[in-house]
């Protein structure tokens, strides 16, 4: 449910580029790195990616309409790469069109590889149907509402505004008719760009063989690539009905603003699905197994944001306790929810309200692919990978031409993760090793204001520091002092760098405050570049910006060492030329001839 970074740092494949990544100009690279949620331009933009091929998009057209009842969608374009070496169908095939294969078969495609992609539900997945972008739909409407509803905040601007009303169901459009654009654009997306969409279940049957649909659709593949994401998790004892009792997927729907619902869970989705609902007028009970709320956050700023998120609310919590029992309601009688204390088992409190929403989280969709043709064992649902993301059988070995990215392997379960992890293994597939530093891969909750972060929280970096035998240090920065939060009247809001003073390496940037998803990106960045804040101390951000936050951050650091030679202004280009080898060469030349003038 957030913002996404393109970490392709190998050098370019020496495999050729499809034809139909290029329009008139056939030097023209495809776009790259334009992305929401992971998602390319093409998602939003449907006429940029079919301007270059208009005409036979229309050809496109015209066939699907004589064959939409087809299990296997073929593009009418013929710049799917090259033929497949070696008798394969296909070089890649992706199970999942989700954000995770759709960036890897987009990627796939700009590397000259005949990709195909297997999806049972709809394109888009989790993140396009019943995560990312609908719940920033709802997210919109909130924040809208919450500044609306705030008196003393219009006042200070000059403005007066009447009660703010709203109407259920239009809400619940826009996130539907959002969901629905982006499922779209996406499908043509990859319909554009040669891609082919086989629909129905996919099935490993053994190395680079798989089927998908009802029949006995038999495909092989050089390589493959499991991309299946994840469910929500209902724990055990609470009987979802979709109604009084519901998970994210249903509460995306909109079709009730209960007037007390509490939200099993204080982590991402509980934290933004509360911002939601206090928008609109609920009353929110938290229920959380751990000591605190938002156990997930760096404490410091996890304090800060309780303070400003939930204390200020009609939000009330209960901490250290399971919901051991979840009724819905039935029969004219409410909610029942059973309380016991998370450590001795006992029972605790029983809470009556109108609504539950499930938010403990999400659990991977691995069943049914087939992972015993391959002697692959799931642990509690993930599938093993390395650090390349290729799937590890259950003797500890790898399993040839078979990877697994995004949810399904567990390793960071954020829409972006998997299209970065997509990517990384096109990277590796068509003959460039690649391994994507997850640390650097930003993460972000969606409230008002927002919170973001990257890298190591402060209690983890310390106890690498311990570990490894280094000192850390930190740097934090106020909203408060930057003039564009102050325009905004928003300067509730912190920013903190975590690093090491003898080196200047960024361990984590955690922000609480205005348009912290956005902001978190240079701090990302500068992780997955290596970029040292000796370096970051240099650079310059428009005034007056959000981004001095940031700025003001990284200056405030107190590096020891001095920054690396590469760091150092070069000489004006001149000079450079003045000691290029092919002057020196010419002077030399001349020098040898200077003999026979005489």
């Amino acid at each position: 449910m957030q913002s996404a970074i393109s970490l392709s740092l190998s050098s370019p494949s020496p495999i050729a580029r499809s034809a139909v990544s290029n329009t008139s100009d056939a030097s023209s690279p495809a776009p790259r790195s334009l992305r929401f949620c992971g998602l390319r331009r093409e998602a939003f933009d449907v006429k940029a990616s079919f301007d270059a091929s208009s005409l036979r998009l229309n050809r496109f057209n015209y066939l699907h309409s004589k064959s939409s009842n087809s299990s296997k969608v073929f593009a009418a374009l013929n710049g799917n790469g090259t033929p497949p070496s070696g008798g394969f169908d296909y070089d890649l095939v992706i199970i999942g069109a989700g954000v995770g294969g759709h960036g890897a078969a987009l990627h796939a495609v700009e590397k000259g590889l005949k990709t195909a992609i297997i999806e049972g539900d709809v394109i888009g997945g989790t993140c396009v149907n019943r995560g990312c972008v609908p719940s920033k739909a709802l997210l919109a409407v909130s924040g809208r509402m919450r500044e609306l509803q705030n008196e003393h905040h219009m006042k200070s601007f000059g403005l007066q505004v009447a009660a703010a009303g709203y109407d259920r169901q239009g809400v619940a459009d826009h996130a539907n008719n959002l969901a629905s654009k982006i499922r779209n654009n996406l499908t043509n997306s990859l319909k554009s760009l040669g891609v082919d969409i086989l629909t129905g279940v996919g099935t490993v049957l053994g190395p680079q063989k798989l089927k998908y649909g009802k029949g006995d659709n038999i495909i092989t593949a050089k390589d493959i690539i499991i991309a299946t994401g994840s469910v929500p998790l209902v724990p055990k004892g609470i009987e979802v009905d979709g109604k009084t009792v519901i998970t994210s997927d249903h509460a995306l729907k909109l079709e009730s603003v209960p007037e007390w619902i509490a939200i099993v869970g204080s982590g991402y989705i509980g934290l933004e699905f509360s911002d939601v609902y206090t928008a609109l007028g609920s009353e929110v009970t938290f229920i959380e197994a751990l000591d605190q709320l938002m156990p997930g956050f760096d404490p410091e700023i996890g304090k800060l944001a309780q303070r400003v998120l939930i204390n200020p609310r009609k939000i009330d919590s209960y901490t250290g306790v399971f919901a051991s029992k979840i009724t819905p309601a039935k029969d004219g009688k409410p909610v029942q929810i059973e309380l016991i204390d998370a450590k001795t088992k006992e029972p605790k409190d029983t809470l009556e309200v109108d609504a539950a929403l499930i938010a403990t989280g999400r659990a991977p969709f691995t069943q049914g692919l087939g992972l015993e043709n391959i002697n692959v064992q799931t642990q509690r649902g993930f599938i093993p990978v390395d650090e390349r993301m290729r799937v590890i059988d259950a003797n500890g070995k790898l399993v040839p031409h078979l990877y697994c990215i995004g949810d399904a392997n567990g390793k960071m379960m954020l829409a972006h993760a998997a299209s970065a992890q997509g990517i990384s293994v096109v990277e590796q597939v068509s003959g460039q090793d690649h391994v994507l530093n997850h640390l650097s891969i930003p993460a972000a909750c969606f409230t008002h204001p927002e919170i973001s972060m990257v890298g190591l929280t402060e209690p983890q970096a310390r106890e690498k520091a311990e570990k490894e035998g280094f000192e850390i240090s930190i740097a934090k920065t106020s909203f408060k002092a930057n003039t564009k939060a102050l325009a905004e009247n928003e300067g509730e809001g912190l920013a903190k760098l975590i690093y090491r003073p003898d080196t200047g390496e960024i361990l984590g940037v955690h922000i609480f405050g205005m348009h912290a998803a956005d902001l978190i990106h240079e701090a990302s960045n500068a992780i997955a570049m290596g970029t040292r804040l000796q370096e970051l101390k240099f650079a310059v951000h428009a005034h007056p910006t959000l981004s001095e936050v940031l700025d003001e951050l990284f200056k405030s650091a107190k590096v020891k060492r001095k920054p690396p030679l590469s760091s150092e202004p070069k000489p004006p280009l001149i000079f450079q030329w003045l000691k290029s080898a092919p002057l020196i060469k010419l002077l030399s030349q001349f020098q040898s001839r200077l003999p026979r003038l005489q």
